[in-house]
């Protein structure tokens, strides 16, 4: 029974560690701390181990849970009830749990608003677009933070981070912003801004 509780609890840990370097971007940004969003990214080449691993734990436990039990021929009496903690049930609600951790990274966007404004460009001559190659952005999660970042700041007419190619290309009214504002912004979500070129 106790190599039960470990089972799960490995199984567990593996499948949030496995998520964690997405997760981290959507807690700092709801804790306001948007310089820690890169904190486990160094986890990001060991994410397939921890799928893997998770699934191998977690379907060896429901193995365990569900082979047939040998019949012992016998007149004691019948086994207790097992606790919550070992039942089919708790399994089911790790298995679960498990299951919306590891796909995580594809439903993160949602914990970001929606940043829809208005930008008012007088001069057409004014708009310039740069890209931003950085370093340390390991899901959509990432792009969603850095995009978030630079939304914040005025004149943003448009943001596109993307984690698969390192960037970001931001087009902005260099009338109410500028590259350096913009590289603040990221640098300050915890990524790197490691070179940058006008488009």
């Amino acid at each position: 029974m106790k190599t039960d509780k470990k089972l799960i609890g490995a199984g567990l840990l593996t499948a949030i560690a496995a998520s964690l370097c997405c997760i981290t971007p959507v807690l700092a940004l709801i804790g306001g701390t948007s310089g820690l969003a890169s904190t486990f990214s160094w986890l990001e080449p060991f994410r397939p181990y921890f799928i893997g691993l998770t699934i191998l734990v977690l379907g060896f436990s429901w193995y365990q849970k569900l082979k047939p039990k040998k019949q012992i021929d016998c007149n004691c009496e019948s086994e207790e009830k097992p606790k919550f903690i070992q039942s089919k049930m708790f399994l089911g609600i790790v298995t679960a749990f498990a299951i919306v951790m590891l796909a995580f990274p594809y439903y993160a966007h949602i914990f970001y608003p929606k940043t829809e404004k208005q930008v008012i460009v007088v001069d057409k001559s004014n708009v310039q677009t740069v890209e931003f190659t950085i370093s340390g952005m390991t899901c959509a999660s990432c792009e969603e933070h850095v995009n978030h970042e630079v939304n914040k700041l005025s004149g943003i007419i448009k943001s596109t981070a993307s984690f698969e190619n390192e960037n970001a290309i931001v087009e902005f009214d260099n009338s109410k912003t500028n590259i350096a504002e913009i590289e603040k912004a990221i640098n300050g979500t915890g990524y790197s801004v490691t070179d940058k070129k006008e488009k």
